[in-house]
């Protein structure tokens, strides 16, 4: 599924000078007119992004979720090391709900971060289980936009849970699998936290990746 295809109107009020020089980068994952965002609203420089993040912090409301990844090259194996990943999802309501002094990418709401894999290819991030949006027959998810080295962002499919209902047989088979099976399993732990594994292969069904 479309990560970037929750809201398709224009990124009003960003900064375009804010964007880098991508001039000299492969074109690949196009179209996708979201993935611009992940440079917006604050992003630190890529050589002081950690292999950990929280995205939510211990005050936001809804279940706590701690989530181990790791980022392969697209033989399935080898580890990819020094990716930018832009990760964003609804809160526990269902919704992107800014925060009251975001005024930038304000319709990704202030669920929001960046993490960049280790010289293993592992990152890992903590926040709270998000929730479907509260109109749509869509699946709660995560959306994950990925920068390496050489190559213009582009976006994987959305992260599902295997619990949620609204995942279906049908939208199982519809998946594009950009980037892998992303359907994850969740379980809670001792500490009441929902846990899970994700393994993202880079450029795996990605247009114009060689």
């Amino acid at each position: 599924m479309n990560g970037c295809g929750h809201n398709t109107k224009p990124s009003a009020g960003n900064p375009k000078n804010s964007l880098p020089d991508t001039s000299k980068d492969l074109v690949v994952g196009r179209p996708c007119d979201r993935c611009e965002d992940m440079f917006y609203g604050g992003k630190p420089p890529d050589d002081s992004i950690g292999s950990s993040t929280a995205i939510a912090t211990s005050h936001e409301p809804g279940e706590r979720m701690e989530i181990q990844a790791v980022v392969v090259l697209k033989d399935g194996i080898t580890p990819a090391g020094n990716f930018v990943l832009y990760i964003y999802h609804t809160n526990n309501e269902g919704l992107y709900a800014p925060s009251d002094t975001q005024t930038i990418v304000r319709f990704n709401g202030h669920l929001r971060n960046w993490v960049k894999t280790d010289a293993q290819g592992k990152f890992s991030f903590s926040s709270i289980r998000p929730a479907p949006y509260p109109t749509r027959n869509i699946p709660a998810h995560i959306h994950i936009i990925l920068k390496e080295p050489g190559k213009i962002p582009y976006y994987i499919d959305e992260v599902w849970f295997d619990d949620d209902p609204l995942v279906t047989k049908t939208l199982r088979q519809k998946a594009e699998k950009r980037g892998g099976d992303l359907i994850i399993h969740l379980g809670k732990n001792s500490r009441g936290i929902w846990t899970g594994n994700l393994k993202i292969t880079a450029g795996l069904h990605i247009p114009g990746y060689p």
